[in-house]
């Protein structure tokens, strides 16, 4: 079965590397929305229980060109929809049209639920359906005329992990937080410090990559609920999931950080103890200012920081931002051995930190087009 793993805009190549490293067959980066791959519904399952930085795996039923409604309706009724859903079977459909003859996701909702019902009822021999059963949610994206039919085998996206059950201001997605530890460089034998750790997203998200926990270890996928489903085979992969992160909890962490607002740290401390890493991840009411060698971090140690700090389009306070990104920049001064890695939409954040970044990377958190910039040591 050909399946895609989604994913945002700048991540479509970490979500494709770490299918790679995992084994799965004829894996394909896709110039937008994600990597392409194959295997059967076991292959599935893992990718939704370790993929970091993917939104959603997809079972692809069809493909096919649609310039009119009659195509469409003719393209989706062709789907052996029979094979998968039982008669009990609840189909919602999603709908997302770019660039094609095709523009009203109303429209192809409606035109592909008949196209669905009417399949169902030759299969069936019924005239009406309950959908109380499993739910298959039907996704249908055009672009470019190519109409892609999918089922959507996750449920809730892949950033709900079920550890943060509360939000601060302006909180970051976890696929986003996981994509900046990756893309930083650091290795769980370095230290890792958050200045600005907000709610603790990031902090957790480097937890989980240095002690091999896998994201989705504690929460429910929708494809368990289809009676097709090889639930052996799924129970099997998750316990191999635990036993490993069993194994890697016995691991050092060395990720701490530290916020000036204390109700954050307190979120912080609440999303900790429901991902199973109270105690781990040491955690301080600080000014960035104030922290120093061999106070916060012990001196001679080289490591990275990570921060998503605030900038204007959050603050709606530009002076403040550029306060910020000057106090990172003065931070760096005072672990002159470290990497920094900073988090922001403020095009300005460079001139304030006083230097040019090593390298950048551009990702979108929710719509706000940002930057993520690395200063080498």
């Amino acid at each position: 079965m050909k399946w895609i793993a989604s994913a945002a805009f700048g991540m479509e190549g970490m979500t494709g590397r770490d299918l790679k490293h995992m084994g799965l067959q004829n894996v394909r980066v896709m110039d937008v929305g994600g990597a392409e791959f194959e295997g059967g519904f076991a292959d599935a399952f893992r990718a939704n229980l370790w993929l970091r930085t993917c939104d959603r795996i997809m079972l692809v039923m069809a493909q096919f060109e649609a310039r009119s409604y009659e195509e469409l309706f003719q393209g989706v009724k062709a789907v052996a929809w029979e094979k998968l859903l039982p008669a009990d079977a609840a189909f919602p459909i999603r709908a997302k049209c770019v660039k094609s003859g095709l523009m009203s996701p109303s429209d192809v909702q409606k035109i592909a639920k008949r196209a669905m019902v009417e399949r169902m009822k030759g299969a069936y021999g019924l005239d009406w359906f309950s959908e109380t059963g499993a739910v298959f949610q039907v996704d249908i994206s055009i672009r470019n005329d190519l109409v892609t039919v999918a089922l959507d085998t996750s449920g809730e996206p892949l950033s709900k992990r079920g550890y943060r059950t509360w939000n601060g201001e302006a909180p970051l997605r976890e696929t986003l937080a996981a994509a900046l530890v990756l893309q930083s460089g650091w290795h769980p034998w370095q230290r890792l410090y958050d200045p600005c750790c907000g709610t603790g997203t990031i902090l957790i998200e480097a937890a989980f990559i240095a002690l091999d926990r896998a994201p989705g270890l504690t929460r429910k996928f929708a494809m368990e609920a289809w009676p097709c489903a090889p639930y052996e085979e799924f129970e099997a992969i998750r316990a191999e999931a635990r036993a490993r992160f069993e194994a890697g909890s016995r691991r050092a962490l060395n990720v701490s950080g530290s916020d000036i607002n204390p109700e954050a740290i307190e979120l912080a401390k609440r999303h900790l103890k429901q991902a199973g890493l109270a105690g781990r991840i040491a955690l301080a009411v600080k000014d960035m200012r104030d922290v120093m060698p061999g106070t916060d971090i012990p001196a001679g140690e080289a490591g990275v920081f990570i921060a998503n700090p605030p900038y204007g389009e959050r603050l709606d306070n530009l002076r403040s931002a550029h306060a910020v990104a000057k106090q990172l920049g003065a931070l760096h001064e005072r672990f002159p051995d470290w990497k920094l890695c900073a988090f922001s939409a403020d095009m300005g954040f460079e001139r304030e930190y006083g230097r040019r970044a090593t390298r950048r990377r551009r990702y979108y958190n929710g719509r706000i087009e940002c930057e993520y910039r690395i200063f080498e040591p």
